[in-house]
């Protein structure tokens, strides 16, 4: 099969991201670019969200610079198919997050955290909850053939 439309392209994705629980981030200040992995979690307008305390490296390049990307992979093997999804956008810190916050319900239900995850972004440096408004995706596989990239026509936000 080949990835003809970008429908086949998104449901790819879709169906790749509960499979993988940390992606890659990349930020960059200064022309100094730094790379982190988070846990993460999506909503189903491929949002992604991933907690953090505003004290690490990559939570305060995003508040000097929001522009990031990353990728989500799992490990492969010698010999195994490869698949991946890379992403452009843009992050930003969420205030005031309660219980009806997307971002919240979808972070908390994939990692189970109960009410716990609500107490630590509500107190006095605690960690925090982040968003990642993604305007491109990319996938690269070889599922389908020789390994190829393939973007997904997305258009949200404003990475460039």
């Amino acid at each position: 099969m080949v990835y003809h439309e970008h429908m086949n392209i998104e449901a790819t994705i879709r169906s790749y991201l509960p499979q993988v629980i940390h992606l890659s981030l990349a930020t960059c200040r200064d022309n100094r670019p730094w790379v982190c992995e988070v846990h993460f979690a999506s909503d189903d307008d491929l949002n992604l969200y991933f907690c953090s305390s505003p004290q690490r490296r990559h939570s305060q390049e995003i508040a000097a610079n929001p522009h990031v990307a990353g990728n989500i992979v799992t490990q492969h093997h010698l010999g195994q198919k490869v698949r991946g999804v890379y992403f452009e956008g843009v992050a930003k810190e969420l205030e005031n997050v309660n219980e009806g916050d997307i971002g919240y319900k979808v972070y908390s239900e994939r990692f189970e955290t109960g009410p716990a995850l609500l107490s630590d972004l509500k107190a006095p440096g605690g960690g925090r909850l982040y968003q990642i408004t993604v305007s491109d995706y990319y996938l690269f596989d070889n599922y389908n053939g020789p390994s190829a990239k393939h973007q997904l026509p997305w258009g949200k936000g404003d990475s460039k």
